[in-house]
């Protein structure tokens, strides 16, 4: 599968090992509006490098897409991607309306080419396995789970329209879904309604940077979200000080975040210190062979705890922890063909494409956890119960 990327932000590099690993997969194209990122793309991959995502689409030598782009032009990208014959992978969030969303499962559909949804943290391999364990019935039936996230993201150097909600910015759109995917994918998907609080905490980051929800399943199981973008409390200090995409973590870097931005003197100065670290800038200094293999952990997002009647399940640093009536085991997963590991969307992708096969995430998935985000949004600032009317349930128990 000849992939092109149409993006080369910071998700494209933290995907392009795993897409790059992949026996089947050879990155062929990209598109970036900066000359730099195109230069070095060409000389890291040796493919062919476009100003637009008009031009990759148009190229003979792509078959399927990955839209990293901002979030507020992925509807467009992909609806332009799919009316070419490409198969799509799309960042989450899929989109910022269900409108979109409905337009861009349209697009592919009619175009006969898979849509990938995601990277999120549901295609980590420790969540799919403690999916297995809930549904394997092993631990009796789900009761609740709870998943918390304390981390520095409204507190990392920042564009425009990252901390302006309605162009996707701030945590619901950025950080949540990969919450509501975990919990939908443990819970079977179909999310009855919500109830949330969100808060903005800094003014100068006028963007929701916490929120606190609580979601019940029609199955009768509920789940509590909790996260917090503000670089105070790291709920990494709970998870063995493994941070989210599998590496050692020191935990004396914690606040840093914070205490650099506080530091920078203007506005201006934040935007310079955001481009320095773009792919390609002069100051970038990527890799992508990441740590050594043997120091490799599963990436995750906080703390996540699924309890059942006969059993607690934790995702760990390398898997599950069962907390059982026999006493506590760990059960090891896989870490993948690189670091970090993102193996699991590059074989979505390259299935739909060589196979036809309908990918676990796909669009309608995509469309459901949205729905959820902007419920999120919408029972913070209404204060009310959100009911839903667009989940649906994970098609294929295998993913």
């Amino acid at each position: 599968m000849r992939l092109g990327v149409a993006g080369l932000g910071v998700a494209a590099r933290q995907m392009l090992p795993s897409l790059a690993a992949h026996s089947h997969v050879r990155i062929t194209a990209a598109a970036d509006s900066r000359s730099e990122a195109r230069e070095l793309f060409e000389r890291d991959y040796g493919g062919q490098a476009f100003e637009t995502l008009e031009a990759l689409c148009d190229s003979p030598l792509v078959d399927a897409v990955y839209i990293a782009t901002p979030s507020h032009l992925h509807a467009r990208h992909c609806i332009t991607a799919a009316q070419r014959g490409k198969h799509v992978l799309v960042e989450k969030p899929m989109a910022l309306t269900l409108r979109e969303c409905d337009d861009m499962i349209e697009a592919t559909n009619r175009n006969h080419v898979g849509l990938v949804v995601g990277h999120t943290h549901a295609f980590d391999a420790p969540v799919r396995k403690m999916a297995r364990l809930i549904g394997s019935g092993e631990f009796g039936a789900l009761g609740m789970i709870n998943t918390w996230n304390y981390n520095d993201y409204i507190c990392r150097p920042r564009w425009p329209h990252e901390l302006h909600t309605e162009s996707g910015g701030g945590i619901i759109y950025n950080q949540v879904p990969h919450q509501v995917d975990i919990v939908r994918l443990l819970g079977g998907g179909l999310v009855q309604s919500v109830r949330s609080m969100a808060w903005i905490l800094d003014d100068a980051r006028p963007t929701e940077g916490s929120q606190l929800t609580f979601m019940q399943f029609e199955s009768g199981a509920a789940a509590s979200m909790a996260f917090s973008g503000y670089d105070y409390f790291d709920s990494d200090e709970f998870h063995f000080w493994i941070g989210e995409n599998g590496e050692d973590k020191r935990e004396k870097i914690h606040g840093s975040s914070r205490s650099a931005l506080m530091r920078m003197q203007s506005r201006e100065e934040e935007l310079d210190h955001k481009k320095s670290m773009a792919y390609g800038a002069a100051a970038y200094r990527g890799s992508a062979s990441g740590p050594a293999r043997d120091a490799w952990h599963q990436p995750h997002f906080g703390i996540t705890i699924a309890s059942c009647a006969k059993g607690d399940l934790r995702l760990s640093g390398d898997g599950v922890i069962v907390y059982g009536r026999e006493g506590r085991t760990e059960v090891l997963c896989d870490r993948g063909r690189a670091f970090p590991d993102r193996d699991k969307v590059a074989d979505e992708l390259y299935s739909a494409f060589a196979h036809g096969t309908r990918p676990a995430l796909d669009g309608s998935w995509g469309k459901a956890s949205l729905e959820v985000c902007l419920a999120i949004l919408t029972s913070a600032r209404e204060r009310r119960e959100v009911r839903l009317a667009h989940q649906v349930a994970m098609h294929t128990p295998l993913f």
